[in-house]
């Protein structure tokens, strides 16, 4: 079997943009996806209602997960965030932050909740 997924970049209510690596419904085991945070840009607190995973792959930034306290992020980090955790993150370096996301099982767009007001 082979998935298709468009990867055409958008911007998200998220305040950060957003590549479909790999996110078919035929696949619903897991879904991949590079987000893009510009220099400055902190994300809009949220939570997910599946597990994710973050692979830092450039930049570097600060990362809040669970109401915890700001946790210094670089490119090689690998951070788990269980799902139903209050997670953001914020790129704190002159250039873009990109994450590799891995979403167990595969993300919908009923998986995100808002956790601010738009």
């Amino acid at each position: 079997m082979i998935g298709t997924t468009d990867t055409t970049e958008y911007m998200t209510r998220e305040r950060c943009h957003i590549r479909e690596l790999l996110n078919d419904p035929m696949v619903r085991e897991f879904s991949l996806a590079e987000a893009r945070v510009a220099p400055g840009v902190k994300t809009e607190l949220h939570r997910l209602t599946v597990n994710e995973w973050y692979l830092i792959k450039t930049g570097r930034g600060r990362l809040e997960v669970g109401g915890g306290p700001w946790v210094d992020v670089a490119a090689g980090n690998f951070i788990a965030i269980p799902a139903g955790t209050p997670q953001r993150i914020e790129n704190t370096g002159s250039a873009d932050l990109i994450i590799e996301c891995i979403c167990l099982p595969r993300f919908t767009a009923d998986a995100y909740e808002a956790m601010e007001e738009a």
